[in-house]
Order: structure tokens, then C-alpha cells, then sequence
């Protein structure tokens, strides 16, 4: 079959989905619909309606889009059937029923961010960054009934540099993603609806990526520099992890701070008045939990005193905060109500950060 008699039907949302479907338009191949969410509501008053970068895609190139409230609905899935899809391809998109992913004679396929079984969830690249992993990827597979489960078609590997914040991961694995798609498309094609797949194996599935909240997003100072320098680089620029800025005497307002980015110094805390532990990061349903400390302080005379986790310093209007272990140097964050900032030109305006904790 050539792919121009493929019929394609594509389902996304996001930005991200729209590098996969640039990609297949472009190189020709046959998109007779494409399926994305509802406007958005935007505005003070909820008053206007955005539609999503897919949608806006679809419609300057000329392609019919329908957007379901329910993926059950029956009107949406008799505009489904008219269009008489072969194959459907999924990019960040939502769960689709079984209806829906059957309905295509070769079925539907799924443009994952991250190498499966690992990073099954709603937020892929976000966690791999905050877990400080050094590679990740992108994985295409069959749907099926649970989510992340289905059968892998193929798989591309991608490095993250240490100093990568999300927004540089995604939108590598963004082109990344679009060439896998094209790919396998070429495999559908090639083997006539039968492009070979392997199962999954949960037993390699060792990180969760469930979606990301306001609440997931706030920084826990007695974690190690290291983690919270993940963590930082894995919520940047959007959402942007967050912290209080806190009065030590309880005289001043506390204040939101989205720290953007941040560097590792490798200066000790140790020689401060409060010993410090450093627990870990795990998901649990979409929030981050506290494990066990790094550094187990069975008897306080046998460890180092550190300086009180938060603390800020400030030298050569450079901006310093502790952690459980060393001082992690802030170089761009946002004050409530101002815009994201460079930390020398915040401290033009911050006077005497040592009277201040950051939790």
C-alpha cells in the first residue's frame, strides 16, 4: 500500500502533538481528520475560547477537526466511522475507549515520551528530569485497554545533559517523537497493518509519571542540592517550582517564589546549628512523599552540625540557600506578581536574605 491510500486519522492536543502531525502532513501521507479537546476557556471571565495548538494546525492546512466532549458519544463516532480510518495516531492526547482504538483495521498507535514500560503517566519528561536521569526517549505502541500497557512498535533514545531543563527536553523529543511517528507509520505500511510489536514488561516499568499539580510543584529544602537542582530543571519554565519566602521573625508578609533555575556549588552546609537530613522524592498519586533521610543520624554527635535547611545567604550579589547537604546558588526566580528575574537584579530590591527562610 502506498501512504497515500493509508487513510489517517490523528488525535492531539498539546504543542507536542503537533510536531507528529506537521511531520506526517508534510511528507505526504494521507491525515483525512484529526480529533483534539474543546476550546479553552481563557480570560479573567472565562469569556474567551482558545483552541488548541493542534486544532490551529489542523485548520490552517485545511483539515476537517472534530472535538468530543465524550469519546463515547454517539454523533462523534459516526463522524469517526465516515471517515474510514486505516490506522489512527495518538500524541498527548486523552484515554480513548475501546470503541474508538479498535475501530481503524490496523488499529491505533500512540507516540509516548519516554521509553516504556518506564514513565507510564500523564508527565514523562517532567519526572525523568526530576528523577535526574540521564537519558529518556520516546516509544510508540498499540493501544489497549489500560493506560501505557500496549504492545511497542519502536523506540528512540535520547541523552538529557545535566544543565537541560524540561522545556529543552521537550521539545527535543517533540522532533524526536515526530520522526518515530512517521516511522512507524512506514512500518504499517511496509507490513501491510502487521508491523511487529513486543510486549511490555512491568517488571522494568521503575518509575511512575503521574500528572503534575500545584502542590507537586513545591520545593522540600531538606532534600540534597542535587535533588532539588532536578527538580528545579524538571518543573522550567512551566509549571515552575515554587517555594515561601519566610520572615524569620514573623514581622513581614510570606511571599511566593517560582525558582527557574538554579546551580550546584558544592560548598557544605556543615558548620551551621541544625543537623539536616535529606529524604527522597517518590510519586504518589501526583505528589511528591518523603522517604527515608540520606543520611541516618542515629546519634546527633556523630554527624556534623549544618546550617538550618532554607537559609539564605547572599555574596557578591549572588544568591545562596541551603539544603540538607550543600548550598545551591538561585540564579532566576519570580516574586509574586513580577516577572522572572535574574537573582543579582532580585537582590537590588531583597535587603538582609539572612533574615529570611525559604520553605
Amino acid at each position: 500500500m502506498e501512504k497515500k491510500n493509508l487513510r489517517i486519522v490523528f488525535m492531539g492536543t498539546p504543542e507536542f502533538a503537533v510536531g507528529s502531525l506537521q511531520r506526517l502532513v508534510e511528507n505526504g501521507y494521507n491525515v483525512v481528520a484529526v480529533v483534539t479537546q474543546p476550546d479553552k476557556p481563557v480570560g479573567r471571565h472565562a469569556s474567551v475560547l482558545r483552541p488548541s495548538p493542534v486544532k490551529e494546525y489542523a485548520l490552517a492546512h485545511g483539515l476537517p477537526v472534530l472535538q468530543p466532549l465524550k469519546m463515547k458519544d454517539e454523533h462523534f463516532l459516526e463522524q469517526l466511522r465516515s471517515y474510514h480510518a486505516d490506522l489512527q495516531v495518538v500524541v498527548a492526547f486523552r484515554m480513548l475507549p475501546e470503541v474508538v482504538w479498535a475501530m481503524p483495521r490496523f488499529g491505533t498507535f500512540n507516540v509516548h515520551a519516554a521509553l516504556l514500560p518506564d514513565y507510564r503517566g500523564a508527565a514523562p519528561i517532567n519526572w525523568a528530569v526530576i528523577n535526574g536521569e540521564t537519558h529518556t526517549g520516546v516509544t510508540t505502541f498499540f493501544l489497549d485497554h489500560d493506560i501505557d500497557t500496549g504492545r511497542i512498535i519502536a523506540q528512540r533514545q535520547f541523552p538529557i545533559p545535566d544543565d537541560a531543563d524540561v522545556e529543552y527536553v521537550y521539545d527535543a523529543l517533540m522532533q524526536l517523537g515526530a520522526q518515530l511517528c512517521t516511522h512507524t507509520v512506514d512500518l504499517v505500511l511496509s507490513t501491510d497493518g502487521n508491523a511487529p510489536s513486543q510486549p511490555q514488561k512491568d517488571s522494568d516499568a521503575h518509575h511512575a509519571a503521574p500528572k503534575i499539580f500545584k502542590e507537586t510543584c513545591a520545593i522540600n529544602f531538606s532534600l540534597t542540592a542535587k535533588r532539588i537542582y532536578d527538580f528545579v530543571r524538571g518543573l522550567s519554565p512551566a509549571p515552575g517550582a515554587w517555594c515561601l519566602l519566610t520572615p524569620r521573625d514573623a514581622q513581614a508578609p510570606t511571599q511566593v517564589l517560582k525558582i527557574y533555575k538554579t546551580a550546584k556549588t558544592g560548598e557544605s552546609t556543615a558548620g551551621g546549628a541544625l543537623v539536616s537530613s535529606a529524604p527522597d522524592y517518590k510519586a504518589a498519586g501526583g505528589a511528591l512523599v518523603s522517604s527515608a533521610p540520606d543520611h541516618k543520624a542515629a546519634n546527633t554527635h556523630d554527624q556534623p552540625t549544618r546550617v538550618e535547611v532554607g537559609t539564605l545567604k547572599a555574596e557578591n550579589r549572588r544568591l545562596f540557600v541551603a539544603t540538607a547537604d550543600e548550598w545551591l546558588e538561585i540564579l532566576e526566580l519570580q516574586p509574586a506578581g513580577k516577572k522572572r528575574m535574574a537573582a543579582r537584579d532580585y537582590l537590588n530590591g531583597f535587603q538582609h536574605p539572612e533574615h529570611f527562610l525559604l520553605k
